[in-house]
């Protein structure tokens, strides 16, 4: 019986048709490295008004790396967690704190978590082209004293904010 099956499969999928007519290229709205910059920039100057130094990871559509920028004297992990933040805020399409308060929210759908440079920490944001999401920005670095993640998310914003008149939409 089971091999019918197989044979039933087999002669099925010899009858698709080829997709002769398939687009071969696609094209995809992605961020520039010129914008990656100045988001990064001027989310920089924005968290070095509350006197914290702060790593800031911008990543394209895709999720490759755009600009990391690691200020003078930020710690050691914040490297990683900004990436960690930045990629959330990619994957999932809300800012990353959101992502965590959702995932708190639901302990039984804790399955996620356990994926490469998942957090559930805020300072990532989704930068979107209109209501396409074409990069994502992590900060990450401000102590909780200071507002911590909240904080590391207005910086974020700042920096989306002042390229956001060239998304456009």
């Amino acid at each position: 019986m089971k091999n019918s099956k197989w044979k039933l499969l087999t002669a099925s999928v010899a009858f698709i048709p080829c997709m002769a007519g398939a687009q071969a290229v696609i094209s995809e709205r992605t961020l520039s490295v010129d914008a990656a910059l100045e988001i990064a920039t001027a989310a920089l100057a924005n968290c070095r008004t509350h006197g914290t130094p702060v790593t800031i990871t911008v990543l394209d559509h895709a999720g490759r790396t755009k600009v990391v920028i690691r200020d003078d004297g930020a710690n050691l992990h914040s490297s990683e967690h900004s990436l960690r933040k930045a990629y959330t805020a990619l994957t999932y399409g809300m800012p990353s704190g959101a992502y965590g308060k959702r995932a708190a929210s639901n302990p039984g759908s804790a399955g996620p978590l356990h994926l490469a440079n998942i957090t559930t920490a805020a300072g990532g944001l989704p930068i979107r082209a209109g209501n396409t999401i074409i990069g994502a920005i992590g900060i990450s670095g401000t102590p909780g004293d200071k507002g911590g993640g909240t904080t590391d998310e207005g910086c974020a914003k700042a920096g989306i904010e002042r390229v956001a008149k060239g998304l456009g939409s």
